[in-house]
């Protein structure tokens, strides 16, 4: 026999079949009967074959050898090894429902020996919170630096990377805190005297990457820095411009005034748009991103890619265009076509020996095919005739990282105690003991006694701020000893790192102080201030990416030869985007979250309307789009979630199942057993995956666990794995998108399926409002908090399931409002 699926319990369970301990079927035997009966003859008192012991085995199970000998049970019976073929056999069906009960006993076991006793474990701050508390606290610029960067990659649990007991605390972590706090204090201080601005100016001849460089000096004379095509692509082939005469940066971190004189060529190409696809109604739009050679060549990836500016490049003569960017020491700016073709080694391969070949030429000597191209083909690029760089230039000085360091004015022996009071008191996100200042003021005397000057030994003690667990771990002090209420501040903190991923500000923290989060309503008009802060992004991205695992787009990527306009069209942050913009709409208009099973509305861009099918857009901006076409409503018919639960070559009905289990019903299947038989994700040859599953299912245990799994999966079949639509898998293959749930509604495709979990709306208000739980306290949620969920999702129900009043009622709750 295959190896029973342990989601089988669940599964089981779920459908309230396992409601006692009795077994059904042959003669209602309980577990230890059925132990007596086919078991202690040969694991008993007399006889202990294979040291294993069963006559004194008891239920529930208690402790750690236990669970190994009820493990053990399970796996010979799943084989078939036990009991002996020589001896009695229990039925087909008496063993499937001692299995079902022996892995229920398994499950309570897994779950008590994990619990927290509903208690938050004190947690320290994840990767995201740690970084963006050190932008808030020290005001500085992350675009080209993360003082996380070498931080190990976080544990996650059920999805979340801000479960408490997940986050543990290595010696190679606390290496990284000690370097990062020395980074980042320096960072924040920057230039010890303001830097007097210098100008560079850079112009023909131009240098690009080898590749590149003959081709242009033959067309050319190196007259232009040219960019091709837009990023992702294949070869990088004119993907990036780089100043290959500045590839060492700037020399101080700041402003810089960037002039660029160029134009745009060729936007109104004679290509076919399969061919050189680009959008000409709009203007080719240029893009200032940073780069510094200690990541690699400068015309390739790197680590910091954010678009410091854009420039618009209409058809015409070239025009000078300045930009105003932020520059990290040791970053020089690189020029990217934002909007533009990709394929452009191929398209000037393939072009430009065409344009010989019908003036009878050759390519010789080898590469003139792409001066060629250059020269008549017509493609279209950026050509840039001239730079000027200016800076640094600031705006005030000292720099405001500074002072948010260490205040106004210099720093002397009389005023360091006040100044590293004033860091540490918004470090610690509450006020300092008078044990706490103490230390770190005789650690700062220590410094100067030493020889530091009072500012080397401030900055040498704010680092050990940084490296302090008040700042790494969260406040989570209850309001009074023997209380698990938590306090005014650890209060303001937690809803700080819900809704900010962040500290608190200091509006919050006094309002905690001067006893502003004491009732109901002040808890809700302190929510609605902090979601009306642009920080608030940080939730959308932190709390979808859990609940959805949106985290892990891109894990997976779209193999290129088939899904091209993936990376042509550089979809994976439009999807993503689309998401969250969606989800923060329907908490801004306090819509219902029954949105997210169905919708007549979305919100997209013009690139990702077209991916869609959608009614022509114009411009790159997302804005709110009506939907009649209702396949696409809801969470089920937006891309990243399709593309996230694909695995980049096909679609699995299995993956897409578990993830409609786990994320939108809330009941989670265990994982499979080790040895169950992978199913085949390419479906592209002769058999289908619905195939495939039929096969997989002639194992009485496969069968129960996939019946639940499989039908959410097979609705979804119809959208391939980046989230088009599609009648077949090829070959003349048609797709059959029809399934039954468990509860006997059938449906033909994903739009009946939608309405069939519109007949759960309590079902998925309970899976967010417990996600929102996990997220917000950083602990699973456990079976002495399911009356108090239950509560929340019937006030939830009264509210006509409306996001922002759940989310007020997610925390003002006594879950959320408790240690």
């Amino acid at each position: 026999m295959v190896v029973m699926h342990r989601f089988l319990v669940a599964t089981l369970l779920l459908l309230g079949w396992l409601d006692s301990w009795a077994v059904q079927g042959k003669g209602n035997v309980p577990l230890n009967v059925f132990l007596e009966k086919y078991c202690v003859r040969c694991h008993g008192p007399e006889k202990q074959k294979g040291e294993r012991r069963f006559d004194t085995l008891h239920f529930p199970l208690k402790d750690g050898d236990s669970l190994i000998l009820a493990q053990d049970i399970i796996d010979q019976m799943v084989h078939g090894d036990m009991p002996p073929s020589k001896a009695d056999q229990p039925s087909d069906e008496e063993r499937l429902k001692i299995i079902e009960r022996l892995q229920e006993e398994r499950a309570i076991y897994l779950k008590n020996s994990s619990s927290t006793g509903g208690e938050t474990v004190l947690r320290r701050l994840n990767a995201r919170e740690y970084r963006n508390s050190i932008r808030d606290l020290l005001d500085i610029n992350l675009q080209m630096f993360d003082p996380a960067r070498e931080f190990p990659r976080e544990q996650t649990v059920e999805h979340f990377d801000n479960v408490g007991n997940a986050l543990v605390t290595s010696g190679y972590l606390l290496e990284q805190y000690l370097d990062s706090a020395d980074k980042v204090i320096e960072k924040a201080y920057g230039p010890e005297k303001k830097p007097e601005a210098q100008e560079w100016q850079f112009g023909a001849p131009w240098v690009q990457q080898p590749e590149l460089t003959s081709s242009s000096k033959r067309a050319y004379k190196q007259q232009f820095l040219l960019i091709h095509e837009t990023i992702n692509s294949e070869n990088h082939w004119g993907e990036y411009a780089p100043i290959l005469k500045f590839e060492e940066g700037v020399p101080v971190q700041g402003y810089y005034d960037i002039e660029v004189l160029a134009q745009g060529m060729n936007r109104d190409h004679p290509h076919p748009p399969n061919k050189v696809n680009i959008d000409k109604d709009e203007p080719m739009w240029v893009g200032i991103i940073p780069g510094n050679i200690r990541f690699g060549e400068l015309h390739n990836p790197q680590p910091f890619e954010d678009v410091l500016a854009k420039i618009p490049m209409e058809p015409g003569e070239p025009t000078w265009q300045k930009r105003r960017v932020w520059l990290d020491e040791g970053f020089t700016p690189r020029f990217i076509y934002i909007n533009g073709p990709s394929k452009a080694r191929a398209n000037q391969s393939q072009m430009g020996l065409q344009l010989l070949k019908k003036e009878g030429k050759g390519n010789n000597p080898f590469g003139m095919h792409y001066t060629k191209s250059l020269l008549d083909a017509q493609l279209p690029h950026i050509r840039i005739h001239e730079i000027r760089i200016k800076g640094p230039i600031y705006d005030e000085w000292p720099p405001a990282s500074r002072k948010a360091m260490q205040g106004e004015g210099a720093v002397t022996a009389e005023n360091i105690d006040q100044k590293i009071g004033a860091f540490a008191g918004r470090a610690y996100r509450r006020p300092l003991s008078d044990g706490e200042l103490k230390r770190l003021t005789q650690f700062a005397s220590l410094r100067m006694k030493e020889g530091s000057s009072p500012q080397d030994a401030l900055k040498d003690t704010l680092k050990t701020v940084l490296c302090s667990p008040a700042f790494l771990y969260l406040d989570d002090r209850p309001e009074k000893e023997g209380s698990r209420k938590l306090g005014p501040v650890a209060l303001a903190n937690r809803l700080s790192y819900l809704v900010w991923s962040s500290m608190p500000d200091q509006e919050l923290l006094q309002k905690a102080k001067s006893g502003g989060l004491d009732s109901d309503q002040e808890i809700a008009a302190e929510l609605d201030r902090l979601l009306a802060d642009p920080r608030v992004n940080e939730f959308y991205t932190g709390f979808l990416d859990s609940w959805l695992t949106l985290r892990d787009l891109g894990g997976m990527p779209p193999e290129r030869r088939d899904f091209s306009i993936y990376y042509e069209k550089n979809l994976k942050p439009l999807m993503l985007e689309e998401t969250r913009a969606f989800m923060k709409h329907l908490i801004d208009e306090n819509l219902s979250l029954v949105n997210f099973l169905d919708s007549d509305f979305t919100f997209a861009n013009k690139t990702l309307a077209k991916f869609y099918g959608l009614p022509e857009m114009k411009g790159y901006e997302f804005r709110k789009v009506a939907l009649k076409d209702e396949r696409r409503g809801g969470l089920l018919g937006q891309a990243g979630v399709l593309t996230v639960t694909a695995n980049g070559i096909e679609t699995s009905p299995v993956t897409r199942g578990v993830w409609i289990l786990e994320n939108i019903f809330g009941t989670p299947p265990p994982p499979p057993p080790d040895d169950v038989e992978p199913l085949d994700p390419d479906v592209r040859g002769t058999t289908t995956i619905r195939d495939q599953l039929a096969k997989h299912r002639n194992t009485p245990a496969c069968y129960e666990c996939h019946r639940k799994i499989d039908p959410p999966g097979f609705a979804l079949e119809n959208f391939d794995p980046i989230g088009r639509w599609r009648t077949s898998y090829g070959r003349n293959k048609p797709i059959d998108a029809t399934g039954e749930m468990n509860s006997g509604e059938k449906f033909t495709n994903v739009v009946d399926f939608k309405k069939a979990l519109l007949n759960r709306k309590e079902q998925f208000a309970h899976t967010v409002i417990e996600k929102l739980l996990v997220y917000g306290t950083g602990r699973q949620m456990e079976a002495t908090d399911r009356p108090e969920m239950d509560r929340l999702v019937a006030e939830s129900r009264k509210a006509d399931y409306r996001m922002k009043d759940t989310l007020r009622l997610v925390v003002q709750s006594p879950i959320f409002r408790s240690k």
